[in-house]
């Protein structure tokens, strides 16, 4: 296998980088219908991923400040999506997804999964073929 050359590399990004930014806002824009934003449904995975997290952690992964994160809570927190308990030590809030959570978490994921299936099923065997072949080069770059 050769290498790829910056020039090939850059044609590709050139390419790629507004049809994953659209899909990317499509998805996004499909959790609004149930009460959230595409950011505050990521956030929400996040949190679920992470099971109980501080906020400092949260903040951490989500590349912000802890006060800008906080903000986020709140209003993920005034909506009872979110709850803030005690930590494990005294300086530590918790930050868990209550059950209205995890169902509008579910509702969008699965809202989302189903907006995509629909317009995969519209491209032929080969197109769908392909893109299923490049969802793992497509993780690999995140890693």
């Amino acid at each position: 296998m050769t290498a790829v050359t910056q020039a090939e590399a850059v044609e590709v990004a050139n390419v790629l980088r507004p049809v994953l930014l659209r899909l990317s806002r499509e998805l996004r824009r499909e959790a609004q219908q149930f009460g959230v934003t595409g950011g505050q449904a990521t956030l929400l995975a996040q949190i679920e991923k992470l099971g109980s997290v501080g906020l400092g952690e949260l903040a951490g992964g989500e590349g912000v400040s802890p006060a800008a994160m906080s903000k986020h809570v709140d209003r993920l927190e005034a909506a009872g999506l979110v709850s803030r308990s005690a930590g494990d030590d005294r300086r530590r809030v918790a930050i868990e997804l209550t059950a209205a959570g995890r169902r509008t978490l579910r509702r969008v994921r699965s809202h989302r999964t189903a907006w995509l299936a629909q317009r995969l099923e519209r491209l032929d065997d080969d197109d769908l073929a392909a893109i299923e072949r490049a969802v793992g080069p497509l993780a690999a770059l995140l890693e």
